[in-house]
């Protein structure tokens, strides 16, 4: 395994992005156990665009405008989905309190189901797999397939493990924060804010 491919592979996980924004987001609200669920979630959502990349169906959205164009506004549309109920303080990344076994079940379950679709319906994934993977596959590999799934699984636990660090982060200051309505209420619209951004970026990407 080469050394240009950690180092290349661990840039690529800690830059800021939707899972890491939402895998925060997520241990400042619900607690390390749930940002740990969400990371779990976060990577998941990459498992589809690996697969495609391997399978060459990110090709498809490539060369296929309408289908680019459609994944696109539907991670668009969900991401605004999210910023909106981030305001409102539902869903996923509504503040948590103790809660029965039942409530933390269907909570863990919702978390997961978000962090997996944040990430699936954003199509530059499955683009930016097919350019990434391929160049660390040496010319006249004899089984190449093997080799882009020990790529694709490296990339994958040190995605899981760098989102751990960011929750975990994010909930060990996360008494300080839920204490203080004025912050918590800050708290709310900056990740709000972050969401809408990040849409917008996802609106105007192009092939």
């Amino acid at each position: 395994m080469s050394v240009e491919f950690f180092i290349t592979a661990f840039i690529i996980v800690v830059s800021p992005g939707t899972g890491a924004v939402y895998t925060v987001g997520t241990g400042l609200t619900r607690g390390f156990r749930m940002s740990v669920v969400a990371a779990f979630g976060c990577t998941l959502g990459i498992v589809p665009h690996l697969a495609a990349a391997i399978a060459g169906l990110a090709a498809i959205l490539h060369t296929s405008a309408l289908a680019f164009e459609s994944f696109k506004w539907a991670g668009v549309g969900y991401l605004l989905f999210l910023a909106w109920q981030t305001l409102r303080e539902k869903g996923a990344m509504k503040i948590e309190t103790e809660g029965t076994s039942q409530a933390r079940d269907r909570s863990a379950a919702e978390v997961t189901w978000t962090a997996v679709l944040i990430n699936f319906l954003n199509p530059k994934l499955s683009m930016f797999f097919l350019a990434f993977l391929p160049q660390f596959v040496p010319a006249g590999t004899p089984h190449t397939l093997p080799r882009m799934l020990e790529l694709s699984a490296i990339f994958m636990i040190m995605t899981f493990v760098v989102f751990v660090i960011y929750g975990a982060f994010a909930a060990a200051v996360r008494d300080h924060i839920i204490s203080r309505p004025k912050v918590l209420a800050w708290m709310r619209r900056t990740f709000a804010a972050a969401f809408v951004g990040l849409g917008c970026q996802l609106a105007v990407a192009s092939r």
